[in-house]
């Protein structure tokens, strides 16, 4: 699939396409900052390292523009400079917070009870992370919010295209078409909204970022997927020896994932394996020992964490296991062909 392709050909009906109310309410092209001492040329370098928003500028300290080949020390000094004019940084009442809170979409799951649970669905504009065991529902939920996310807003959707990174290859195109049909799209319409990435190591993984945001700079795209984001990391960094410089690329990793988040006003789903607690005493007061890897970092760095667990047949549990807003509690899903759904009467 060419970038063309996912950029110029898919134009279904669920999809706002209108690029200048995209641009109004988008992030603002890094294009603009060119002029007061910043060139062409400046620019150029500063896409070539993955930045195409004056946000991401302001949102990246200095230091990070000094490693490009070709930026100065004065020359990051005015291209931070002229990026915070343009972009708001600085206090706001609670009150104006608030409202904006307010304004945001959540994409819903395709289980009415799981997007209560969620308080209306998947949020826009920070990390979900959802971790279990095999065969509990995480793919699942991924493929089934890859179409629910292209869906008008009134309906639950974002109106807007997905990026799938997957790690394991276990994404299954077909499972779209039954879930596309479940709400009325047409399925060649939402395979091409769907841009889709194989994983091949941690750096390649960190790299999709980089063309996830040119993509996202121009077209609108409203969620991003990662499945599942520790895999590759477990067999690329191996051992005691490595886990420090394994924490440092994974914090680089989801701070990368909240600056698009932030930029692009998307909603971030990463799913994550879990590891068997084996220190003692633990195993006798929890009778699921069992934690998501990737330690501290990706516990602080994700907004929303959610414990998957199998239920009985297609039934699923989801329980809320971290959320700064959200209170500790759980509801029953299932998996069907046509993606998540509520749990049939008969079946309760």
């Amino acid at each position: 699939m060419t970038q063309n392709e996912l950029d110029t050909s898919a134009h279904p009906p669920v999809v706002a396409e209108d690029e200048d109310e995209y641009a109004l309410s988008g992030p603002m092209l890094i294009e603009k900052l060119e002029g007061n001492g910043i060139t062409s040329g400046d620019i150029k370098k500063l896409k070539s390292e993955g930045y195409h928003t004056i946000e991401s500028i302001a949102y990246t300290p200095k230091r990070a523009l000094l490693t490009i080949k070709g930026i100065s020390d004065a020359k990051a000094d005015r291209i931070s400079m002229e990026a915070a004019k343009m972009v708001p940084m600085g206090f706001t009442t609670a009150s104006e917070f608030h409202t904006r809170r307010a304004e945001l979409i959540c994409v819903t799951t395709g289980s009415k009870q799981l997007d209560t649970l969620l308080g209306g669905g998947i949020e826009t504009g920070s990390i979900t992370e959802v971790f279990g065991e095999f065969r509990t529902g995480k793919s699942q939920l991924c493929h089934t919010l890859a179409v629910t996310c292209q869906l008008p807003i009134d309906m639950g959707g974002g109106e807007g295209k997905c990026l799938y990174i997957d790690t394991e290859g276990t994404f299954r195109p077909i499972r779209l078409v039954s879930i596309a049909q479940r709400y009325g799209l047409n399925p060649d319409d939402c395979l091409d909204n769907v841009a889709y990435a194989r994983a091949y190591n941690a750096e390649h993984q960190l790299q999709l970022l980089h063309q996830a945001a040119a993509m996202m700079s121009e077209s609108r795209f409203s969620l991003l997927i990662v499945d599942s984001i520790m895999s590759l990391y477990r067999t690329d960094y191996s051992g005691r020896g490595e886990l420090s410089a394994r924490q440092t690329h994974v914090a680089k990793y989801m701070r990368t994932l909240q600056r698009l988040a932030d930029e692009f006003g998307i909603a971030v789903v990463i799913t994550n394996q879990v590891v068997a607690q084996v220190d003692g005493m633990s195993s006798m007061y929890n009778p699921d020992p069992k934690k998501p890897i990737g330690g501290n970092i990706i516990a602080h760095s994700s907004t929303t964490r959610l414990s998957f667990k199998k239920g009985r047949a297609e039934q699923r549990i989801c329980k809320i296991y971290d959320s700064p807003c959200l209170p500790e509690s759980e509801c029953v899903f299932a998996i069907y062909e046509d993606g998540i759904g509520d749990p049939k009467e008969d079946e309760e």
